[in-house]
């Protein structure tokens, strides 16, 4: 059962890795996996709460940041460590079939932290902010789902990777979240000394 779970792993990781192999692809992939790409949406993210919900605004970026603590040391520190698999770029066996277009890195393959950290703080931004503007359930899984689509791409993750760390930071994003709306029920902006 395992051996058939992992043989359909790499299958699935070919047919991104390889199958979806082209020059746009090639170029746009490490640049979405890049946590400097995403430094202005991390910077409107702050300004945005700070400047419309002032101290609630706050409480919601340090919040996202628990929410990113917490999925970061579960995935690298407890999980990774805990599972030790290889990365299929440092898979002695399978790493002459990859396209890898980043560096390897010596660490473990599951969970991605980058798609465990990246659907917390989407997950939880969504249960923060669903019901004034809906728009932030596609977008926030959208940015979330192409920065881990990109980790199987450039070679780094397997799916299954990916998959794991997307339900464990959703899972963290939501109890985050939850807490949260616990704490804050109620999101009005801040009113403007106008």
């Amino acid at each position: 059962m395992i051996d058939q779970l992992i043989s359909l792993d790499q299958e699935a990781f070919l047919a991104i890795n390889q199958g979806l192999s082209n020059a746009f692809f090639d170029w746009l992939m490490p640049i979405l996996r890049n946590p400097y790409t995403w430094a202005p949406l991390y910077l409107f993210i702050i300004i945005f709460c700070i400047r419309n919900y002032k101290k609630k605004g706050i409480l919601i970026i340090l919040f996202i940041l628990i929410s990113f603590g917490i999925s970061d040391s579960l995935s690298s520190s407890i999980i990774k460590k805990s599972v030790q698999r290889v990365r299929p770029c440092n898979d002695i066996e399978f790493k002459a079939e990859i396209n890898t277009l980043v560096r390897c890195g010596s660490g473990y393959s599951f969970t991605s932290s980058h798609a465990t950290n990246h659907f917390a703080m989407a997950v939880f931004l969504i249960m923060v902010f669903y019901k004034r503007w809906k728009h932030i359930l596609w977008l926030g899984l959208f940015w979330a789902a192409i920065i881990s689509i990109a980790q199987v791409y450039v070679g780094v993750h397997y799916p299954l990777d990916i998959i794991a760390g997307a339900l464990l930071g959703s899972i963290i994003g939501c109890a985050t979240g939850l807490i949260y709306r616990f704490i804050q029920p109620d999101l009005t902006p801040a009113k403007s000394s106008v």
